[in-house]
């Protein structure tokens, strides 16, 4: 069954709307996030304290709208990990601000998790450039998005995430037909969840915020349900596939000062050992947390420890006999 109907978002959910933000239909009646809200009429004549309560009170309304979603997202996690086991990849597809909030959810898995920029990858309409600046009309080709996942050579493992506020942008559609096409799981996730996004995707995650308090810019609570959506996916993915230690970033780069620290501030955490004990661990183990952690709580050399991760297969709590 699709997870859309799972989730019961048949049609348009507003029971997590306060009184004020009464919906007014306009002529997109399936872009729920372009409709114009109430609570914010006369927001050119507010002031800078009227603005900011409003946003506040409009924002509280995005946690719970994704709470609603988070059966279809664990569900996402369990079919994302089970295709990343034997080799696939996760791809973020989004244009405009969707696409930028995938593209710092991707690039912030290489530091935090110590993995390949190559696992969680990103991919935005206008491509690199579309960053920083707008890229006229580049989210209305769909058959860019199909020659973008081509270039990577997208195959059934992997793994494709489609990111539309609207849930209609053509570029995500595109995008999201041809992971179909060639067998890969396709996840949409869209303010709607009567939009074709959802629709098309074998796995729809469809916070539904209500509309912004300025009309059509999806960079605020849409863009925030965004964030929160992608946070979950990429960080439960990881902690399923043992990039974690209990709660902490075992894998975690060491590329800066600020990181270096941190990984001894985790060693130390994990182990219960003191600095200077954590610090020529590391320095022995060559800045490898797993290892460190393994020598400090097994007592043996790095060597042993070496030997004893590759026996267990990377699984770092069967090394640790726990």
């Amino acid at each position: 069954m699709h997870a859309s109907h799972l989730l019961g978002t048949g049609k348009p959910r507003y029971t997590l709307e306060m009184p004020s933000s009464k919906v007014v239909r306009n002529s997109h009646p399936r872009r729920i996030t372009e409709e114009r809200n109430t609570a914010s009429k006369n927001l050119d004549r507010m002031s800078s304290l009227e603005i900011i309560r409003l946003m506040n009170r409009e924002d509280r309304k995005v946690a719970p709208a994704v709470g609603q979603a988070v059966p279809a997202i664990a569900r996402a996690v369990d079919e994302i990990v089970a295709r990343m086991t034997v080799g696939g990849r996760l791809i973020y597809v989004g244009a405009g601000s969707s696409g930028r909030i995938g593209v710092l959810d991707a690039s912030e898995c290489p530091p935090t998790f110590g993995v390949s920029a190559n696992l969680v990858r990103a991919m935005i309409a206008g491509g690199r450039k579309a960053v920083m600046r707008s890229v006229e009309g580049a989210e209305d080709r769909p058959g860019e998005a199909a020659g973008d996942l081509r270039k990577i050579r997208l195959t059934k493992l992997d793994s494709v995430v489609g990111i539309a506020a609207s849930g209609t942008t053509p570029y995500v559609l595109g995008a999201i037909d041809y992971g179909n096409r060639r067998g890969a799981l396709t996840i949409g996730v869209a303010a709607n969840g009567r939009s074709p996004l959802a629709k098309s995707a074998k796995i729809a995650i469809t916070p539904e915020v209500g509309p912004e308090i300025l009309a059509g810019s999806t960079r605020l609570k849409a863009g925030t349900s965004q964030k929160m959506v992608l946070n979950m996916l990429s960080t439960a993915v990881m902690v399923r596939l043992g990039h974690a230690y209990d709660n902490l970033m075992i894998d975690v780069g060491e590329s800066n000062e600020k990181l270096r620290e941190r990984a001894k501030w985790i060693l130390k955490e994990a182990s219960a050992r003191d600095v200077s004990v954590v610090t020529r661990a590391l320095r022995q183990s060559g800045h490898d947390l797993r290892l460190a952690l393994i020598m400090l709580k097994r007592g043996v050399s790095t060597k042993q420890a070496r030997r004893i991760l590759l026996e267990s297969r990377g699984n770092l709590r069967k090394a640790l006999g726990e």
